[in-house]
Formats: structure tokens, C-alpha cells, sequence
């Protein structure tokens, strides 16, 4: 999903790249968005539907419409991408494991909040994660500070709710910066086995490559050249943008 101007396109764009060099299997790759101007060929847009909210809440909580039954003509099993993930090994094993409804496990909390940036699912299955949300929203968001927290919460209820294996899917600024001063003066690292580093928060992945990271030490990584994150991952994230081939 892209909206506002946070994420120009060259965002989406290369998320398809990624995408299509790691992923086998036959698939569709499609963007809910209000704006698919510069979107490549490959990439199918749709409008966003509406969450139908009566002065609707922060944009994040958009997501849930991914629940909508129908959903345009989209079938079958679906894996929702944020737009700062970055790929980088296969990502078949994403569509073979055997979960309802697997999510990241966030990495802070404590009970069962996921990470909603790397999320598996079956369009149409769910609507009830949707109706819930627009008949209960004034209550829903008193009670929880996000959509991944709601949606965790119940999808849990439902006794549905599952994580991803912990090494596919790591955390830029948790798993991959170095401890303490380290941060400063090391270039992060690509843990072992993983499939999908996650951007949330600070920095974002173009202003990793360039060693930019917000204010704050616990923000600011070096200039990475990003040689230790699987065949020169700087190249990967600027295609379009940067570097083009």
C-alpha cells in the first residue's frame, strides 16, 4: 500500500525488483494506492478502498482493508509487504509454511503484538477483521495504539494468530546495527538466515546506505556500502533511483 507522499514511487518499484528476483513462484504484485503515477508496467495498482470511517483515524489503520471481502478480483493466498522491508534471500518459504495467519513477532513487546510489515493471509477469508474495526473503532482505539496491535490481538482471540520462524524476518535497527558506540563505526550486519530485513521507524533504507539515521545515537549508522547484507544491497535498494540496470 502506498499513500501520501511519504513513499514516492521508486519505493514501490523496487520492492517489485526485490520481489521478482526472490520469489519462484508465479505471482501477481499488485499496490493499493491513491497515486500510481511512475509505477513500473509490472506493478497492477487499485484504489485503496475506503475504510469507511466517519472522520476516519491516521492513515495506518488503512491496512485493514486488505480484509475486504471482496477485494477487487484478488484470490487466493496474499503476503502484504511493507514498503521499507528489504529482501534479501528467497522468499518462497513465505507461501509454503503452514499458518492461518503469520506474522512477524515484534521485537519489543511482550504479549502478542506482530510486526505488521510482513504479513500472510487469504483475501476474503477475514472480513471480520474489517466490520469489527468500523463498528467498534471510537473503543478499539482507546484500547490499542495501532492496527498491528489490533489486528494481533484478534486474530489471537480467534485462536489464529501465528508467528513467522524467528530468523526470517529481522529488525534493521535490533538485528542488524551494532550495540553502542560499535553503531558509529561498524557496518551492519546481515543476520544469518534471514530472508527479510524490516526499516521500521528510523532510519529508512536509502538513508541507511547514506549513513543517515535521525538525531540520536541509537539513530545513526555509518555509511554502509551495504556489502555485508547479500550481494551489494546498496545497488538493490537504489535501482531507479540511484543506480539503474
Amino acid at each position: 500500500m502506498k499513500w501520501g507522499t511519504k513513499y514516492h514511487a521508486n519505493y514501490v518499484n523496487t520492492l517489485y525488483s526485490m520481489v521478482s528476483r526472490h520469489l519462484s513462484l508465479p505471482f501477481r504484485f499488485v499496490c493499493l494506492t491513491d497515486d500510481n503515477t511512475n509505477l513500473r508496467a509490472e506493478i497492477e495498482s487499485l484504489p485503496i478502498p475506503q475504510l469507511d470511517i466517519p472522520n476516519g483515524p491516521e492513515r495506518g489503520w488503512d491496512k485493514l482493508v486488505t480484509f475486504s471481502d471482496p477485494l477487487y478480483d484478488l484470490k487466493g493466498q496474499a503476503l502484504f509487504l511493507d514498503l521499507d522491508v528489504v529482501i534479501v534471500d528467497n522468499i518462497d518459504c513465505f507461501f509454503a509454511h503452514n499458518a492461518e495467519f503469520p506474522i512477524i513477532k515484534d521485537w519489543v513487546k511482550k504479549d502478542v503484538t506482530g510486526n505488521s510489515s510482513v504479513y500472510r493471509f487469504t483475501i476474503g477469508k477475514h472480513p471480520e477483521i474489517l466490520e469489527n474495526f468500523r463498528q467498534n473503532h471510537h473503543t478499539i482505539r482507546q484500547q490499542v495504539r495501532n492496527e498491528q496491535e489490533y489486528l494481533s490481538q484478534f486474530m489471537a482471540k480467534q485462536g489464529q494468530l501465528s508467528y513467522w520462524p524467528e530468523h526470517w524476518c529481522k529488525s534493521f535497527k535490533y538485528n542488524c546495527i551494532h550495540k553502542g558506540l560499535n553503531a558509529w563505526f561498524k557496518v551492519p550486519n546481515k543476520p544469518a538466515d534471514c530472508k527479510i530485513v524490516v526499516f521500521h521507524g528510523n532510519p529508512n533504507p536509502p538513508d541507511a546506505i547514506f549513513g543517515q539515521g535521525g538525531n540520536g545515537i541509537e539513530k545513526y549508522c555509518p555509511h554502509l556500502g551495504w556489502q555485508n547484507i547479500g550481494n551489494n544491497l546498496r545497488k538493490r535498494l537504489c535501482v531507479n533511483t540511484y543506480i539503474t540496470f
